[in-house]
């Protein structure tokens, strides 16, 4: 029985309107929030702004120099002298200048990767052979002076270069010099990995010693290199010697 007139159950209002809901109205306290909350989203975005602008200016290493003053909205600005400015178009010029550089580098490893026959990098040393009547050079293949270098065959020359980004190349000789091209013993490294060798002789008794931790990128060289210096395909170059 419930608490009302005998023979009458008293239930409770399961249709009460519920309190909570999406498509519940926004009391005013709620809209206040929403408000607050853009505001400090648009305070946000402005501060982020702001601290780009700082940190493009700090890339031209001028905050110390420059003066901020509070605008009468509240904004920071900068107040410049005309040395300051002078310094600034100085700075600006300067970052024209090197991006055309940049930009020259970008278009020469372009020209190399379309036209070049092989390019990359390849480790490097020099030797010189000896001439007729002179004594066998002394034997240094444990030095290890090896550079690595950026080596490009191209047209009918070898160019060194000491990176793929300049414009110049370091040294260079001309296909029809090369006398002989073979492979060399492999190296082993501290680290146990092996490095492949050949090398490249010239007339001139100027020998490059080339080696790479890639085989296919070593087996590749000597195969260009007998076609485009037109030299008889020796089976004791090709073949890998014995370390």
């Amino acid at each position: 029985m419930g608490d009302g007139p005998r023979g009458i159950q008293i239930l409770p209002d399961y249709f009460a309107a519920s309190t909570s809901g999406s498509g519940s109205p926004s009391t005013p306290s709620q809209a206040s929030s929403s408000v607050t909350e853009l505001r400090s989203q648009s305070l946000t975005s402005s501060r982020r702004r702001l601290q780009s602008a700082r940190s493009m200016l700090n890339l031209f290493n001028l905050r110390g120099r420059l003066s901020w003053k509070l605008g009468a909205n509240g904004d920071e600005k900068v107040v410049l002298s005309a040395v300051e400015v002078e310094s600034l178009r100085s700075e600006i010029a300067d970052l024209e200048e090197r991006e055309s550089h940049f930009k020259a580098q970008l278009e020469h490893i372009d020209e190399i990767l379309r036209s070049a026959r092989l390019s990359g990098y390849l480790y490097l040393r020099m030797r010189w052979a000896a001439l007729p009547g002179e004594q066998p050079p002394i034997d240094d293949t444990e030095v290890d002076d090896w550079l690595p270098r950026y080596i490009v065959l191209h047209g009918s020359c070898i160019y060194l270069y000491m990176k793929a980004t300049d414009l110049s190349p370091q040294d260079s000789t001309l296909l029809p010099d090369v006398v002989e091209v073979g492979r060399l013993p492999c190296l082993t490294l501290e680290d146990e990995t092996t490095r492949y060798c050949f090398y490249i002789l010239t007339r001139h008794g100027l020998k490059y010693e080339c080696s790479s931790k890639s085989k296919i990128q070593v087996d590749s060289w000597l195969e260009a290199l007998q076609i485009d210096c037109k030299l008889a395909l020796d089976p004791d170059n090709l073949n890998e010697p014995k370390a």
